[in-house]
């Protein structure tokens, strides 16, 4: 069984005619009868019913004409899919990231890359933790990734720029006069924090630890854009990166005394055509460079 004996079974049942899908297929009316006499050998039951005036599929045709359709629309998705890969004409285009990233970073990239290549279908999909990424792409999710730096990695890593952790406090708060803040400053507080399960919580969590304390919670989120709407709105304090906090919200947004950041690359399991093309949307972004004097953040 091959691809070309499902296209012309599959046209044979649409036109209801071996005359007209030979036709439609451009092949003589015997070489299609004897692929299908093939398939149906091949299968062991009749898929075509000869009638007077032209074929119809016999019962067990009928069941397998979804089956076939289905086959060569994943055969053509994986032609398309194979062609972007090196002339970015058409297919897919999947991208694993951060939630951080997908949400500060990326959407600019995006809109760029749809304008350029319009035909091509973009997916993004967010992990909440970075080892859960990195073991996705490792596994084949994905052909480029956009997050912190992953472990032992063998294939292409690409550095873009840094993002930053800052702390955004409630208006009217008195500490908006500092230009940075200690975060031991704030051990007092109760702060605006990310679930447990959350891959920022546990940068949170670690970072507060560094400045000596555990922080009291007011209340956890899931979402990262969240954090800064529900800190600006008087439920506490929130650490989160910079570049998801609204442009609305960054007079409440201060850098940390010491500063902390973390590297933002791109990664890929193989050097492609599609990702070295976004790689290189990523770098017209306005990258941070690394802050002077900070910590960087595993």
């Amino acid at each position: 069984m091959n691809l070309r004996q499902l296209e012309y079974f599959v046209v044979i049942a649409e036109e209801g005619s071996l005359t007209a899908a030979a036709e439609r297929l451009l092949v003589a009316q015997p070489s299609l009868s004897q692929q299908m006499r093939a398939l149906e050998a091949e299968i062991g039951v009749p898929l075509l019913e000869r009638l007077p005036r032209g074929v119809r599929p016999t019962p067990a045709g009928e069941r397998f004409l979804p089956e076939a359709q289905a086959a060569l629309e994943h055969a053509d998705r994986a032609r398309r899919s194979a062609r972007m890969a090196w002339d970015l004409s058409g297919g897919e285009l999947h991208i694993a990231t951060i939630p951080s990233v997908a949400a500060g970073l990326l959407p600019e990239a995006l809109g760029r890359w749809r304008q350029r290549y319009p035909g091509v279908e973009l997916s993004l999909r967010e992990f909440v933790h970075r080892r859960t990424m990195d073991d996705a792409v490792r596994d084949g999710y994905g052909d480029l990734a956009v997050g912190l730096v992953p472990h032992d990695w063998a294939g292409p890593v690409q550095q873009l720029g840094w993002e930053e952790l800052v702390v955004v406090l409630p208006r009217d708060d008195e500490l908006l006069a500092r230009r940075r803040i200690a975060l031991e400053e704030l051990s007092d507080r109760s702060w605006v924090h990310f679930v447990r399960d959350h891959g920022l919580a546990q940068i949170a969590d670690a970072t507060f630890a560094a400045s000596g304390f555990a922080p009291r919670i007011a209340i956890r989120t899931g979402q990262v854009a969240t954090a800064p709407v529900l800190a600006a709105a008087g439920l506490g304090p929130a650490l989160v990166p910079d570049t998801i906090v609204p442009e609305s919200l960054l007079a409440l947004a201060r850098p940390l005394r010491p500063r902390r950041a973390r590297r933002i690359v791109a990664f890929s399991r193989l050097a492609t055509p599609a990702a070295e093309a976004f790689i290189d949307v990523l770098r017209e972004h306005e990258w941070k460079p690394r802050p002077r004097d900070c910590v960087e953040l595993p």
